[in-house]
């Protein structure tokens, strides 16, 4: 999800454009068996649906959370499977299928830990009575599996870095699967060699080598998809055999890349529009809203690919309502909800302190 960089964030305060909700108060705060909230979708019920990965503090088990009202409390309801070799689970993109199964990202290698390294599944949750009835790995192997959603009986999965791919450029190849719901165990080698990879992409920022993150469908059918370090959005169509047919850019940063270590980086690199691309949610007027998650901020892309910032905050804990490292927005009942994520810092990120408790949503007006 992040350009994995732990150094020290550059210091001082900041004054940035857009509304902080200062003063006011978080749209949802969760309980101590959340330390790190990150994607969200909504069940056959309307209800949102959270995953926590809990890099923070993995001492909590990884889980889904729940809210079945708008100003209700986020509440336990279920914890996702570990991989029995590793004994860990990270949940991070998730969505529902037709027949009210979850599917889920189980990103193994973003905690760092060794022993996940290449060890990444996307999981079937299926459900009796709103009880966990059966856990289904779909595929296994992969080294980072991100985003997931489910389009045409189809599911799409990114994958932010597939390092045993090389470039000629030395640059990451980071691309997208596409699974059958009805597929099992498929053993992924991370290479061009899995039937499953449809696309691939390279991050040209030298500076934040993470790649595609955030997915969505537009209503036309095409397929966004956010490559994070380079602050894009790239829109691929398909053929009437299901394959890619193209694969453009259909927005872009403002922000050059340049060194995080250079002098008043973070000043400018704050104001400006878009600069990373982690989750996306699209609305039913085509408008793409999109969590800058390096920038502290919600981006808005218009269906002509104009960007504007619909929020950012400076630098915070989300206890006021402020975004704290937004990691994914979602379209709630009329509300845009955010996941504040707030699990890395470094020099280019607006965020300078991690695991802010009690981890929070925060919510904006579209």
């Amino acid at each position: 999800m992040k350009c994995l960089n732990v150094a020290l964030a550059v210091a001082g305060a900041m004054m940035m454009a857009g509304c902080c909700n200062c003063g006011g108060k978080p749209f949802a705060v969760f309980p101590s068996t959340c330390t790190t909230p990150d994607g969200m979708a909504i069940d056959s019920k309307g209800r949102l649906v959270i995953a926590a990965p809990n890099f923070n503090d993995t001492t909590k088990p990884a889980a889904i959370f729940r809210i079945d009202e708008p100003g209700g409390a986020p509440y336990l309801w279920v914890h996702v499977p570990p991989l029995e070799k590793t004994g860990l689970a990270a949940p991070m993109g998730i969505c529902f299928g037709p027949e009210g199964e979850l599917y889920v990202c189980d990103n193994q290698g973003w905690s760092g830990s060794e022993k996940g390294a290449n060890e990444g599944r996307l999981l079937r949750l299926d459900f009796k009575d709103d009880k966990l009835a059966a856990c289904a790995v779909i595929a296994s192997g992969m080294e980072h599996p991100n985003g997931v959603k489910f389009h045409n009986g189809m599911l799409y999965v990114t994958q932010s870095s597939l390092s045993k791919i090389k470039d000629p450029s030395g640059k990451l190849v980071s691309g997208v699967y596409r699974f059958k719901p009805t597929d099992r165990n498929i053993a992924v080698k991370n290479t061009r060699e899995d039937t499953q990879l449809i696309l691939t992409l390279v991050t040209q920022n030298p500076y934040c080598q993470y790649g595609l993150d955030g997915i969505v469908f537009d209503a036309k059918g095409d397929l966004l998809l956010g490559n994070f370090g380079d602050g894009t959005i790239h829109r691929a169509t398909f053929d009437a055999s299901g394959k890619v047919a193209s694969c453009t850019v259909f927005a872009k940063t403002d922000f050059d890349y340049s060194d995080p270590a250079s002098k008043g980086f973070i000043e400018r690199a704050a104001n400006t529009k878009m600069r990373t691309t982690d989750g996306m949610c699209v609305d039913d007027a085509g408008n793409i809203y999109v969590a800058d998650f390096s920038n502290n901020a919600i981006a808005k892309v218009t269906p002509e690919g104009t960007i504007s910032v619909v929020r950012r905050d400076p630098d915070g804990d989300g206890q006021n309502g402020g975004l704290n490292q937004p990691g994914e927005p979602i379209l709630w009942k009329g509300r845009l909800v955010v996941s504040n994520f707030d699990a890395v810092v470094g020099p280019d990120k607006v965020n300078t302190k991690k695991a802010d408790l009690p981890c929070t949503l925060s919510v904006i007006t579209p």
